[in-house]
């Protein structure tokens, strides 16, 4: 059997090093697998979530979920990309986070980012026959059931990695608040969903409001579209997204609805304080509360058709700093806690 010389950081649990392993794996993948080369990394706040302790993951892992590669090689039968054209080698591509059966209840009932038999990219179980399962390594390994979206060579990797989660979840929670135009949007957070998402909505011809504690990231959100950027903001708004995690800007974004207004979570991933909703609000404002986690494949494709078509537009690429190494990773997380930037890029 011909093999393929890999590496891959091992996560060893909450505030422990990582360790860089190399072993070998199959040339050749299975049916409707895809091995791809990562050339760059990203690293989401959500990853820096786990090392911390604060979000649960099995232990060991090979985290990361934001990443672009090259297809370098694929199974007999060939994955398909979206579009449903096969994959071929030499492709430059992202994927999703999750990877559904395609055959369960939730699958049917088309939530296949909640798939009963779900594979998650970052955030499985190391098994060291099949290890490479996240974006912190030199290849990843596609299984079947995984979005893959080809790149256009004009986004930079450094735009491309973070479509894979950041820019398909803001495409997800923006989708899940209907048309935006013409709408005044609110967007608690302005880290790298926040202004992500400031964008998009503004593109889609919506008013849009951007909060956050920080002036610097209130500055950045008018650099990427925000009609207005504040720490408290006034008024009613149309559709209200929280992408920041705090519990109080899901209170912000509750109490600030007009009527017929929608509230969409996105930034809540991990256990906080209850939220109090006064439910006559609720009904007589005709309100909507919903949340977004993970994402459907064609926010993939939107994601990236965004990044195509306006990458140059704001300055996405500024959001990622740092260029580290596998055995630089420990050093990666210290940048991304230390809010350095919105990522910390990683090159395997």
């Amino acid at each position: 059997m011909i093999t393929t010389s890999v590496r891959y950081a091992r996560w060893n649990g909450a505030d422990r090093p990582f360790d860089v392993v190399e072993t070998g794996v199959p040339r050749t993948p299975g049916p409707g697998e895809a091995l791809v080369r990562v050339d760059l990394a990203t690293v989401c706040g959500s990853d820096v979530h786990t090392v911390s302790g604060a979000r649960p993951s099995p232990v060991p892992g090979v985290l990361g979920h934001e990443q672009v590669g090259t297809v370098v090689a694929v199974g007999e039968p060939a994955p398909r990309l979206l579009d449903g054209t096969p994959v071929e080698t030499g492709a430059r591509v992202v994927w999703s986070v999750t990877a559904s059966c395609g055959d369960c209840d939730r699958c049917a009932r088309d939530l296949p980012q909640k798939c009963r038999r779900l594979t998650k990219y970052g955030h499985q179980e190391l098994r060291p026959e099949r290890p490479l399962t996240g974006g912190f390594a030199s290849h990843c390994l596609l299984v079947p059931g995984t979005t893959i979206v080809e790149v256009p060579e004009e986004i930079p990797d450094v735009v491309a990695a973070p479509a894979s989660c950041a820019t398909a979840t803001v495409a997800a929670a923006l989708r899940a608040a209907r048309d935006l135009r013409g709408a005044r949007v609110l967007i608690t957070g302005a880290g790298m969903l926040g202004v992500t998402a400031v964008a998009m909505a503004a593109h889609q011809g919506a008013h849009v409001v951007a909060v956050d504690p920080h002036q610097d990231r209130r500055d950045r959100a008018l650099r990427f579209g925000a009609a207005e950027a504040t720490e408290k903001p006034t008024g009613e708004f149309d559709v209200a997204i929280e992408l920041s995690g705090a519990h109080q800007a899901v209170t912000t974004c509750l109490d600030t609805l007009a009527v017929g207004g929608i509230a969409v979570l996105a930034g809540s991933v991990f256990p906080g304080p209850a939220i109090p909703v006064e439910p006559e609000l609720l009904v007589r404002g005709l309100h909507t509360i919903t949340g977004v986690h993970n994402y459907r494949p064609d926010d993939l494709q939107t994601a990236v058709d965004f990044l195509a078509a306006h990458h140059r537009d704001h300055p996405f690429a500024e959001l990622v700093h740092g260029r580290y190494g596998l055995d630089q990773l420990d050093a990666a997380f210290t940048a991304a806690r230390a809010g350095e930037a919105a990522r910390q890029a990683v090159t395997p």
